[in-house]
Parts: C-alpha cells; structure tokens; sequence
C-alpha cells in the first residue's frame, strides 16, 4: 500500500489558493482516475483510493487544517500499517520560484505549519515530499495574505506544468520504483 497526502486547508475558502496546491494536485489525481473523495469524519481526512495492479494507493486530504495534519497522517498511516518508505506529502514552498517542482526524502519544516505538524506526529523529518514552489510575496507584503490568495493569470500555465510533472512523479513512484529512483527521475 502507498499513501499520497496533499496538504490544504479545508472549505471553499481556501479551495484554489497557493496554500492548497497539495489537495489541488491529489484531486486532478482522483479526477483522472475518475473515483471521488469520501469523508471519514474518525479519520480527519478525505479519502479517496484505487489500484495500481494489485497495489492500493490511498489519496488523501487531512480536514484539519493545515497545521494539523500531521494528526491524520499519523492515525491514517498506523490504521492502514504504512510505511514512511510508502508515504508521499504534497505541499506549497514559499522559497521556490513559482512552478518549479523538487523532491526530497527528508528535511526541515522550512516554516511551513503543515510540515511542523507532520515531523511533529511523525517524530522524524524523513519522510518523501514533493515540494511545489509558489514563489514568496516579497519583505513589503503579509505571508499569510500571499499564500490564501489564488495564483495570478501569467502563474496560472507554470502551476499547470508543475502539476503535471508532480502527478506523472507519483505516477512513476505508484508503478513500483522507490522514492530514489523517482527523485533521480524528476529532479
């Protein structure tokens, strides 16, 4: 079993907001694989699911917000006996040019709350991430103003490439290859 976890913040607030690219790139998924998210209100988490051969991959998209998503990754991974090897997070990085695409095994929080909260419940920092760069607002302007809002018209086509990129990644990680070789594939 694998497990790919996008972080977001739940309600139509928030719905396609540089801060939820996560759940944005875990619903195109589902969208293609043409199955639903369903709640699971014990779980605090939308969950959706299907199978690669005779593999289940698990999709999901904790309810709390974001900087309690480590909880439902946490209580998910034990109920279903997932490994960490087995786990991707999908997630926003201030630090990165707006589109760009980078994975890694392991590393800091970065200041991101969803991270925090994930090394938090987890008690590790190794853990496969994709990180997916949505530019920083600039020392002139509010953080948490910049990542709420939704992405410019000129950012819209470098959002659209680097969702593609991150799916065919999990796509390639899904079909059996370790996170290794899926970073030395997609760096």
């Amino acid at each position: 079993m694998k497990m790919i976890v996008g972080l977001g913040n739940p309600g139509e607030k928030y719905l396609n907001t540089r801060h939820n690219v996560g759940f944005i790139t875990v619903d195109e998924i589902t969208y293609r694989e043409k199955i639903s998210f369903k709640r699971e209100k014990i779980f605090e988490a939308n969950i959706a699911s299907f199978f690669v051969e005779s593999e289940k991959i698990y999709l999901i998209k904790p309810t709390t917000f974001m900087n309690e998503s480590g909880r439902a990754v946490k209580l998910l991974l034990t109920y279903f006996n997932i490994s960490l090897d087995n786990l991707v997070v999908i997630y926003d990085d201030l630090d990165m040019d707006v589109g760009r695409v980078r994975l890694r095994m392991k590393g800091s929080a970065g200041g991101h709350n969803g991270v925090k909260s994930l090394i938090y419940h987890l008690d590790t920092r190794k853990f496969n991430r994709v990180k997916i760069g949505i530019g920083h607002p600039g020392r002139d302007h509010s953080v948490v103003d910049y990542v709420l809002a939704t992405f410019l018209k000129e950012e819209k086509e470098l959002m659209a490439n680097a969702l593609k990129t991150t799916i065919n990644a999990i796509d390639y990680f899904i079909q059996g290859h370790s996170f290794m070789e899926t970073m030395n594939q997609f760096n």
